[in-house]
């Protein structure tokens, strides 16, 4: 089911196999499904200081920094970025209209393919776009052991963020990683995109709103409709990692 891909995927990187060792999750609709609050409070926020932003867009913005998304839409509707003090207060505000409402729930299907991961003998890291304190300290409560810290990557990490490959580059160098020894699981154009550029092997799970073209069309490799069903379909996929290599 999975070998075209992953064949295509090793003629296109020039690797001969993809000997995993790592799975790297994006965190807001992936682990939690927040994106439909993080898609509410951008939009609230955003349309109360006169700027535009819809739910809709939100999601393709999702995994930008938070002052590259102010920042695009202010040179739309204003010709110019936004100042420091712009992105200090409408990210504020954002982030607590964002705590004001009730809390993510753990996506379907994540925990239960997160100990798999650990069970089969790989590690697990978080690769994320989002510098929300509430979210990045439930992921210990909610995924106990899984996840160390020095292995995470967070707004809090990177300069430039996705969809430049930076994020991803960084999860590399700190899992002692070659691009072709993890997966990425998303569910962002933009962090396929990123995951993409960087040279990994991406998983896309089409948690959210879009058309599954958009997250094909931006990199991924092979796309799973929820994360259950790539937690269905976890250890069909591990077994062709492993096992499959160009022309066999």
């Amino acid at each position: 089911m999975f070998r075209t891909a992953i064949q295509q995927y090793l003629k296109t990187q020039k690797h001969s196999s993809i000997p995993i060792k790592a799975v790297l999750f994006d965190m807001d609709g992936v682990l939690f499904d927040s994106m439909p609050h993080h898609a509410n409070s951008w939009h609230m926020i955003m349309e109360e200081r006169g700027l535009h932003l819809s739910k809709e867009e939100a999601y393709l913005h999702e995994g930008r920094t938070g002052s590259g998304t102010i920042n695009i839409i202010c040179q739309r509707q204003y010709g110019r970025n936004a100042t420091e003090k712009e992105i200090q207060e409408i990210y504020k505000a954002k982030t607590e209209a964002f705590n004001k409402l009730p809390e993510a729930e753990k996506m379907d299907g994540a925990w239960e393919v997160l100990n798999k991961v650990k069970r089969d003998g790989l590690f697990s890291m978080v690769v994320t776009g989002s510098g929300q304190a509430t979210l990045l300290n439930r992921l210990n409560d909610n995924f106990p052991n899984i996840f160390k810290p020095e292995l995470m990557v967070t707004a809090f990490d990177v300069k430039i963020g996705k969809p430049h490959p930076e994020p991803y580059l960084m999860a590399l160098n700190k899992g002692n990683l070659m691009a072709n020894e993890a997966i990425v699981v998303e569910n962002a154009p933009l962090g396929v995109q990123a995951a993409s550029a960087a040279g990994i092997f991406t998983v896309a799970v089409n948690t959210g709103p879009l058309e599954d073209k958009v997250l094909l069309d931006a990199g991924a490799n092979i796309l799973f409709p929820s994360m259950q069903a790539f937690c269905n379909a976890w250890e069909e996929l591990l077994k062709e990692l492993r096992a499959t290599k160009p022309n066999s």
